[in-house]
C-alpha cells in the first residue's frame, strides 16, 4: 500500500505538468491563428477584413477555453507555483484580461454598431489582439527567466513579447491560406513566407540570449546527450522553414492543393519550438526556482482532480473537433445572425 502511494505521489504531479503543459500549447496553436488573423485585420479594406474574421468566427471564442483549462490545472494541482506566478505577472494578467475583454466586444461591435463606429471597433479588435499576443510573450519571457529581476530580464521578456507576436501572425497568415481563396489567399501567402523568416531569425536570437543569461539553460542543452536534442531540434525547424518558404513560392496551385501545408509546417514549428522550452527548464515548474515535485498538492487532492480532468477533456476535443469538421472548407462571408 506505501508502494503504490508512493508510486501515485510521484506520478500524479508530472501527469498534471503534461496536462497543463498540452493545454498551453493547444491554446497557443489555436488562439494563436485568430490572434494573429486579429494583428493582420488592419493591413486590408473592409471587404477583405470581414473575411478574414469571418474565417475564425465559429472559433475563436472556443480556442480560449484552452487557457482557462491550463491556468484552472496549474491553481488546482499546484497552488504554490500558481501563487507566484500571479503574484510576478498580476500587472501583464490584468492587462491581457482587458484586452480580451475589449476584443470580444469589439468582435460583435464591429458589425452592429453604427456604421460611423465601425472603423473604431476595427481598431479596438485590431489593438486589443495586438495587447493579448504581446502580454503572452512577456509573461512567457519573464517566465523563462524564472521572474528575475533586473534590466536584462525585462528586455528579454519585451523581446518575446515581440517574437510571440510573429509567432502569432505566422499562424493567422497561414490559417488565411487554408481558409480563404483569391486576392486574399495570395496576400496571406506573402504574409506566411516573410512571417516565418521573422519568427525563425527572432526564436534564433531569443535562444542564444536566454543560454547565455541562465546557465543553468547552459548547462542542461550543451551537456551530453542534450547536445544531440539541440542539434536536431534546430535542423528539423530549418528544414520546415526552407519548405515553408519554398511552398509559398508556388501556392496558390490548382484545386487549391496544398492550401493546408503552410499551416501543418507552422504547428509543427510550435511543437517543436514549445518542447525545446519545456525541455530547457525541466523538472521545474517554476525555471530555477520551484521543481513539479515540490509545488504539487496532495496526492489525494490531485486523484480527485484527475478524475475531473479526464470527464472532461473528451468534451473538450470532441467538440473542437466537431466544430472544426462542421466549419471546414473557405470562409463564407461574415454572418452575426
Amino acid at each position: 500500500m506505501n508502494v503504490s502511494g508512493l508510486e501515485s505521489s510521484e506520478f500524479l504531479p508530472f501527469a498534471f505538468a503534461f496536462l497543463i503543459g498540452l493545454s498551453m500549447l493547444l491554446y497557443a496553436i489555436l488562439d494563436g491563428y485568430d490572434l494573429g488573423v486579429g494583428i493582420l485585420s488592419q493591413s486590408v479594406g473592409q471587404e477583405d477584413r470581414d473575411r478574414m474574421i469571418a474565417s475564425i468566427g465559429p472559433f475563436w471564442d472556443a480556442n480560449e477555453t484552452w487557457l482557462v483549462l491550463g491556468v484552472g490545472l496549474l491553481l488546482v494541482a499546484f497552488p504554490v507555483a500558481h501563487g507566484i506566478v500571479l503574484g510576478a505577472l498580476y500587472l501583464p494578467v490584468s492587462l491581457m484580461i482587458l484586452a480580451l475583454v475589449f476584443r470580444g466586444v469589439a468582435f460583435d461591435f464591429r458589425k452592429k454598431a453604427e456604421p460611423r463606429f465601425r472603423p473604431l471597433w476595427d481598431r479596438v479588435f485590431w489593438m486589443s489582439s495586438v495587447v493579448v499576443a504581446l502580454c503572452q510573450g512577456y509573461m512567457l519571457g519573464r517566465f523563462v527567466m524564472g521572474f528575475e529581476k533586473g534590466l536584462y530580464p525585462q528586455a528579454f521578456a519585451v523581446s518575446f513579447g515581440m517574437l510571440v507576436v510573429a509567432g502569432y501572425v505566422l499562424m493567422g497568415s497561414t490559417w488565411l491560406v487554408l481558409k480563404t481563396d483569391g486576392e486574399l489567399q495570395k496576400l496571406a501567402i506573402r504574409w506566411s513566407r516573410i512571417a516565418i523568416w521573422v519568427m525563425v531569425m527572432g526564436a534564433i536570437l531569443s535562444s542564444m540570449s536566454a543560454v547565455f543569461a541562465d546557465t543553468r539553460i547552459y548547462d542542461r542543452m550543451l551537456a551530453f546527450p542534450e547536445l544531440t536534442l539541440l542539434i536536431v531540434m534546430p535542423v528539423v525547424s530549418v528544414i520546415l522553414t526552407l519548405l515553408m518558404h519554398f511552398l509559398c513560392g508556388v501556392l496558390p496551385l490548382p484545386d487549391d492543393k496544398l492550401s493546408w501545408m503552410p499551416f501543418a509546417i507552422a504547428v509543427c514549428i510550435f511543437v517543436l519550438g514549445f518542447v525545446g522550452l519545456v525541455y530547457s527548464f525541466y523538472p521545474f515548474i517554476i525555471p530555477g526556482k520551484l521543481q513539479i515535485v515540490d509545488a504539487a498538492a496532495a496526492p489525494a487532492s490531485l486523484m480527485v482532480i484527475l478524475a475531473g480532468a479526464v470527464l472532461v477533456l473528451p468534451f473538450l476535443i470532441g467538440y473542437t473537433m466537431v466544430a472544426y469538421y462542421v466549419f471546414r472548407g473557405k470562409a463564407r462571408d461574415l454572418s452575426y445572425d
